[in-house]
């Protein structure tokens, strides 16, 4: 179900001129206006969309949250929902109905929907950006990410504690985006990773985990490699090389082979 349409700011429009280029500044992120109603464990994450543009997208993001445990999703702009609305079943990406489980919300402000306490990192290719590689992600997180067709406000950028960027060749779809830095973050935190993934699923890891969380057709597996015997023939002859001689320290038998 769709979020009620909420305006957007002067300050997260986003047009489809042309982006001129950002840079990041540094500055101390101000008191959180709107601390999140759910209860903030040790680790949350959280991501933010700038006028996101497409269904499938915004469903493939959803997606992705759902399988990187993803605390909650916002959005400022209404491209998504009048796009939504115009055909939700030929743009249904989410399969796995994350959205379901994890708030979609559409608010008029990014900034003003930071949970207290949690840093603000934004996910674009920016002047002087850290690549996503050699970033530490802090333990609760609201990853902002700006639009198909543009980028992140310049005021979004200087309140930010981190900003990253993916180093490709040519930059990759929204959706894409948000599931390599959600991966990258999972690989990093491999032991926070793996006590989250036991959080979803009590009790699953391993082979179990992987059951539980596979397509219902998918039923392949990776087979051991034997050690490859020997013929038999091989074994024949290495017995008929063979001769037994008495040893000259004890009257023990040695077999040597020829």
């Amino acid at each position: 179900m769709l979020p009620s349409v909420m305006p957007m700011t002067d300050n997260e429009q986003v047009t489809n001129t042309a982006v001129t280029s950002t840079e990041v500044t540094s500055t101390e992120m101000p008191s959180a206006e709107f601390a999140c109603e759910q209860t903030l464990d040790a680790s949350a994450v959280f991501i933010g969309l700038v006028n996101p543009k497409t269904p499938v997208n915004v469903g493939g993001i959803m997606r992705a949250s759902g399988c990187y445990g993803v605390d909650g999703v916002f959005y400022t702009g209404r491209r998504y929902e009048l796009a939504a609305r115009s055909g939700a079943v030929q743009y249904h990406v989410d399969t796995k109905d994350a959205g379901e489980r994890i708030p979609l919300t559409g608010v008029t402000s990014l900034l003003a929907s930071i949970p207290a306490d949690t840093k603000l990192i934004c996910v674009d290719l920016v002047v002087g950006a850290t690549p996503l590689p050699d970033f530490v992600h802090p333990a609760k997180a609201f990853y902002v990410f700006g639009p198909e067709d543009g980028t992140i406000g310049q005021e979004i950028i200087d309140k930010a504690d981190a900003v990253v960027y993916v180093p490709t060749v040519g930059c990759m779809n929204l959706a894409a985006s948000v599931n390599v830095l959600l991966y990258d973050r999972l690989a990093k935190s491999h032991r926070e990773a793996a006590s989250l993934t036991s959080s979803l699923v009590p009790s699953l890891s391993g082979d179990a985990l992987i059951r539980q969380s596979r397509d219902n057709n998918n039923r392949t597996r990776v087979k051991v490699p034997r050690a490859p015997r020997k013929p038999r023939h091989a074994e024949a002859s290495s017995l008929k090389s063979s001769k037994v001689e008495p040893s000259s320290s004890d009257s023990s038998i040695v077999i040597t082979v020829a």
